[in-house]
């Protein structure tokens, strides 16, 4: 029997600082800060560039909608709408309704959420490490174009634990969940001192890797492969913030957009549920609208959410255990007049963008909005035959593109087209096979 592998280097400090020019950079957990003997067992075994502002909105309800209320019976462009999508009859040209597509290998439930625009697999597993979102992707390359190269909304997110957008290190990025600091980012404008002392902030932090260069070419050549590329991964997302500080020191003169809004009020339970969607609609809208960025994500976190109070209607228990409704009569009416609510809230929401108009076209015309879930159905977990609609953007809207739903079409084709609309020159992202079939331009 062989004898197992035992390593004689000297473990990494997992305090290690790069330091420069008064300077310090943390590092990542890496293999090398491991101690010794632990790994021994597992050793052994733009719009268009030049063209046309265009936008994308993408929104996660995390516990989804009731399958049967939602997908249509039959498919193509003559489909009847289902109980649900009667919510939306107004705009029926202008979304299309997909079945049977998921997010090839994403399993683990209410994980699944974190990947809802990553498409990163297996984000119950241990050790998993998630991917770039597409927000994320967009805001990368087209963020210089607009004072924000992204937002990220929530609606009662479980901080540290869930967000849509996530960095090309795998980083969670916090959801925004106050529609009044949005606003008052977007639209109220600091005093000059208060810019100039911002400007600084943002000149302070530049150039850190240019400090700690030297030292940081030293540790690539003395750590393992696998460490070399996690540090490769690290020091790209530090040198991406850098370029974003600098793009962000160069908006920070700049006046911001007007607006004949009006400062919004945060409700102040999270049982009001709806009003805050409809808030970060509201935001997400005027976001567009003054061209302040042209990718947003929303985490609408109803598995963080207590029973929910909107008008006169009141839940009688918090909308996960409404879920896990196990056919009660009873959960199942009641889930039924939250979901109409989401439709009734899309609605007002497509609406509003449709009474935007932007060179000719409609505000809906310009912007992508993709609305679903991650799991396919809340009561028993699956992560399969996601609900999904995809809105505006200028494609050919008002059918139903119905798929297997037991060998379901990857969701992720979607976002290769996405990006192309938006002018990205790109045929892949996540695990993507192409463009989605079935879906054209206008």
């Amino acid at each position: 029997m062989n004898a197992p592998y035992v390593s004689t280097r000297r473990a990494l400090s997992r305090r290690k600082f790069l330091r420069g020019a008064g300077i310090l950079l943390s590092l990542p957990m890496l293999e090398a800060m491991t101690p010794v003997f632990a790994g021994v067992v597992k050793s052994a075994a733009s719009a268009t560039p030049g063209g046309k502002p265009r936008r994308v909105f993408g929104i996660c309800n995390n516990l989804g909608l009731l399958p049967d209320n939602f997908f249509p019976k039959d498919s193509g462009r003559g489909y009847t709408l289902s109980p649900y999508l009667e919510g939306l009859k107004e705009h029926r040209n202008n979304f299309t309704v997909f079945s049977g597509v998921s997010h090839p290998d994403v399993d683990g439930g209410h994980p699944a959420d974190n990947c809802f625009l990553t498409a990163a697999p297996h984000p119950g597993s241990a050790g998993f490490r998630n991917t770039i979102s597409l927000d994320q992707y967009i805001g990368e390359r087209i963020g210089h174009l607009t004072r924000f190269p992204s937002l990220t909304l929530g609606v009662n997110v479980q901080q540290g634990l869930r967000s849509l957008s996530w960095t090309g290190s795998g980083v969670l990025i916090p959801c925004e969940e106050k529609a009044a600091d949005v606003f008052s980012r977007m639209f109220l404008q600091g005093t000059k001192a208060e810019t100039e002392a911002q400007v600084r902030k943002l000149e302070t932090g530049q150039s850190i890797l240019d400090a700690v260069a030297g030292q940081a070419k030293d540790l690539q050549r003395n750590v393992g492969a696998r460490d070399r590329d996690r540090l490769d991964q690290y020091f790209t997302s530090v040198r991406d913030l850098e370029q974003r500080m600098q793009m962000s020191r160069e908006w920070e003169r700049k006046p911001k957009p007007k607006t004949t809004a009006s400062m919004p009020l945060d409700p102040a339970s999270p049982k009001a549920y709806m009003d805050k969607v409809r808030l970060m609609y509201d935001m997400a809208r005027l976001a567009f609208e003054t061209d302040s960025t042209r990718s947003v994500s929303l985490l609408l976190d109803s598995v963080n959410s207590p029973a929910i109070e909107f008008g006169e209607v009141k839940t009688s228990d918090g909308y996960h255990n409404l879920s896990h409704h196990g056919k009660s009569k009873e959960k199942l009416a009641q889930l039924k007049t939250i979901d109409e609510w989401h439709m009734k809230l899309l609605a007002e929401m497509f609406t509003h963008l449709k009474n935007v108009k932007e060179d000719g076209d409609t505000l809906l015309d310009r912007t992508m909005i993709l609305y679903g879930s991650n799991l396919g159905n809340a009561n028993t977990h699956v992560t399969t035959n996601m609900p999904t609609i995809f809105a505006g953007g200028g494609f050919k809207h008002g059918q139903h593109l119905a798929f297997d739903t037991q060998h379901n079409y990857p969701l992720p084709n979607l976002f290769v087209s996405m990006l192309q609309r938006m002018g990205l020159e790109t045929d892949k992202f996540a695990s993507a096979t192409g463009t989605m079939r079935g879906l054209e331009l206008i």
